[in-house]
């Protein structure tokens, strides 16, 4: 089972992955094809972040499955945003 600590660490990572991927959407918003690389990045952590989440909500307890639950629709709905973007 996870420890109470471990799923709090890894939503704190989440929300770092969401700041990181906001801030790159944005950039791209404005300018077009400037920073790909990062953009690219940014999408590659949100990917390996959900299949993380995936992993830990495993071995979570009910409560801890509806936190990770939740945090993945975030991390799903930010990855859908980038993708949309015309780039």
């Amino acid at each position: 089972m996870a420890t109470r600590q471990s799923v709090e660490e890894f939503l704190q990572r989440c929300e770092d992955v969401i700041r990181f991927a906001k801030e790159q959407y944005t950039e791209a918003q404005k300018q077009e094809h400037y920073n790909l690389t990062e953009y690219t990045n940014a999408q590659q952590m949100l990917e390996q972040t959900v299949l993380d989440l995936a992993h830990l909500a495993r071995s979570c307890n009910a409560q801890q499955r509806e936190q990770l639950h939740r945090m993945r629709l975030q991390l799903e709905q930010l990855q859908n945003e980038m993708i949309l973007l015309d780039r």
